[in-house]
């Protein structure tokens, strides 16, 4: 696949950088929209989804080169270069919680009701982001045949796209994006649970996201190792175990505490 949309000036505009930015901006008229039904002044979700965003980046990128030091001590400077690919988004996980868990600690505002209503966003997004690898060639599986992939009813563009130095892979990129669509459908479904404590759509998400993504996971060949093992099956099992425990933790107060259905109605001062 040609990982170029259009040249401006001999300027490469690449579907990578496309994409993500078509994923932020739904995913932030998601959140708003989500937000005004519970009373979350626009500034505010504005304010907070920017440095988020912009937290989540940095992390994904410092993760990235971390385990793939190796690509980048020669040049240093193509450390920046990330319209070439290469963010992990566990890194843009934990940043840009961070930066959530700041921002609303600075108002006093509940993190995990905010993380609650980002949930649909940032699956979505994830998901549309998985296409920018497939335009890059990249973060796909290991070899397949091609009645294998044939056989899965994979569309025709793809296991074309997959087809790299004269071989087939598996469009791991793909079996991802289609996770998270579905994964999509489940929150917003349990998003209408009447009895839905603040905090468990966070732990759904990382629930959902990271069983899809150990298995995923086992097929890539671009991993990130961490000795013999892959982290990315690290970092999940280990927020899929700490997200089941909180999840059982919360369905333990009584039925109508902390319900998620609640609105906002604090003033919220900048």
């Amino acid at each position: 696949m040609n990982p170029i949309l259009f040249s401006i000036g001999g300027f490469d505009i690449k579907w990578y950088s496309v994409l993500i930015l078509i994923g932020v901006i739904i995913g932030y008229m998601l959140l708003q929209r989500e937000a005004t039904k519970h009373n979350y002044p626009k500034d505010f979700i504005f304010n907070l989804f920017f440095w988020a965003i912009i937290s989540g980046f940095i992390g994904a990128r410092i993760y990235y080169v971390v385990f793939n030091w190796s690509l980048y001590q020669s040049d240093p400077l193509s450390i920046f270069k990330i319209w070439e690919g290469g963010l992990a988004i566990h890194g843009g996980l934990l940043f840009g919680f961070f930066s959530i868990m700041a921002y609303c600690h600075k108002y006093n505002v509940n993190t995990f009701k905010i993380t609650d209503m980002a949930t649909v966003s940032i699956l979505l997004a994830q998901a549309i982001g998985r296409w920018g690898n497939f335009f890059n060639g990249e973060a796909h599986g290991v070899e397949a045949s091609l009645q294998t992939l044939q056989n899965y009813h994979i569309p025709t563009f793809i296991i074309q796209g997959m087809y790299i130095n004269g071989h087939y892979y598996h469009p791991t990129f793909f079996y991802e994006f289609i996770w998270c669509m579905i994964g999509v459908i489940v929150l917003l479904l349990v998003r209408h649970y009447k009895y839905l404590k603040v905090g468990q759509l966070s732990c759904i998400y990382l629930m959902w996201y990271s069983f899809g993504r150990f298995f995923i996971e086992s097929l890539r060949t671009d991993s990130l190792m961490l000795g013999g093992f892959r982290m990315a099956q690290i970092v999940s099992i280990v927020l899929f175990v700490i997200a089941l425990l909180a999840f059982m933790i919360l369905s333990r107060k009584s039925k109508f505490e902390g319900l998620y259905s609640e609105p906002n109605n604090q003033q919220i001062r900048f």
